[in-house]
């Protein structure tokens, strides 16, 4: 309630001193006529140019009446003027003026962003993920309903919004239509279920990852329909025990898998119908010798996969291919893949 006054404080603050500012003209107006016996525009115009302080000659010389009603004007109105111009600066510097034209920015750039990712939540995890999406220039929206933190999101470079990831509307306004996928990282799991929920509702085609604390929600989510159900804690204990025992293993696949790396990465690259890379055979195609790179795997269209395939193994439409090699021998291979 505190929070509430607050807020009504400050929006009535610029509307009350305006109206004690229009008060003290329509007085002083008022009193130049009645003491001096003035019209009313030589009233009106001496005393604005008293609260005003321009500093121009009187209209009529003042009797000894009109000089102290000057003074008690002076006195009142100068400090009340300043004080509504002030004000109104302030609002128009600090949440007018700048706050609109970053408000007609963002919905510009919602309703033009494509090929993204929406991102449900701006907590730990939702933050990290941010993180790496930006060091690899991959578009993304987050959807934070906790004002701090979505401005946060904004403080960093993000596109953010202040609502709620299980809405249609909101998931419209984010341009779900247009996305690549989706990420749901809300703070709760319930909340996540629903987020993927009116996902999957919205766009059958589109790949989701949600995030579980428990095994009952990673049930939940894959039945809601996530893709790929993520249990921060699960792989967590996994990659502490892997570290354990397999320490250079471990460190190779951060290495290949970091987006900070300049001189290793693993990539996976889609087959486009049609691409020259098509039903040929990794012998074939030769990319060990033109681009370097090692085939880890292939993951077939319907979904399997084929670990360290032999070189007779064909390539067909609409795999993937699982490959490691140098940053830009990746860019070249995916270039190649999907050129028709």
């Amino acid at each position: 309630m505190t929070q509430r006054g607050g807020r009504l404080f400050r929006a009535q603050g610029p509307g009350l001193a305006v109206a004690l500012l229009v008060s003290i003209v329509a007085g002083g107006t008022a009193g130049y006529m009645l003491i001096e016996g003035w019209g009313a525009w030589d009233a009106f115009y001496m005393t604005i140019i008293t609260v005003t302080t321009v500093g121009y000659r009187e209209v009529h010389d003042l009797s000894f009446a009109g000089q102290v009603f000057t003074v008690a004007l002076l006195v009142g109105g100068v400090g009340a003027a300043l004080y509504t111009f002030t004000l109104l600066a302030t609002v128009v510097v600090e949440g007018g003026i700048p706050g609109r034209l970053q408000r007609r920015r963002q919905q510009r750039m919602l309703e033009s962003i494509k090929d993204h990712f929406i991102i449900c939540g701006y907590g730990r995890i939702g933050r990290i993920v941010a993180q790496q999406f930006r060091r690899q220039n991959v578009p993304f929206v987050v959807i934070e309903r906790d004002p701090d933190r979505v401005h946060t999101a904004m403080d960093e470079g993000a596109l953010g919004v202040e609502a709620d990831a299980s809405s249609e509307e909101v998931l419209k306004r984010v341009g779900i239509d247009r996305a690549r996928g989706l990420i749901a990282a809300v703070g709760t799991d319930a909340e996540n279920v629903y987020a993927v929920l009116s996902a999957r509702v919205m766009r059958p085609d589109l790949f989701i990852v949600g995030r579980a604390e428990t095994e009952d929600a990673t049930i939940k989510l894959k039945r809601a329909g996530a893709d790929r159900v993520i249990s921060p804690y699960q792989i967590g204990a996994v990659q502490m025990a892997q570290t354990a025992l397999r320490p250079a293993v471990v460190d190779f696949v951060e290495l290949a898998t970091s987006s900070d790396n300049l001189e290793l990465a693993m990539e996976e690259i889609a087959i486009a119908p049609g691409s020259a890379l098509a039903d040929r055979s990794i012998l074939d195609a030769n990319l060990r010798q033109r681009y370097g790179v090692i085939v880890v795997g292939i993951q077939r269209q319907a979904g399997r996969m084929e670990f360290n395939p032999e070189p007779e193994t064909s390539i067909h439409p609409g795999d993937k291919l699982v490959v490691l090699g140098r940053p830009e021998s990746l860019r070249g291979l995916e270039a190649e893949a999907a050129r028709t």
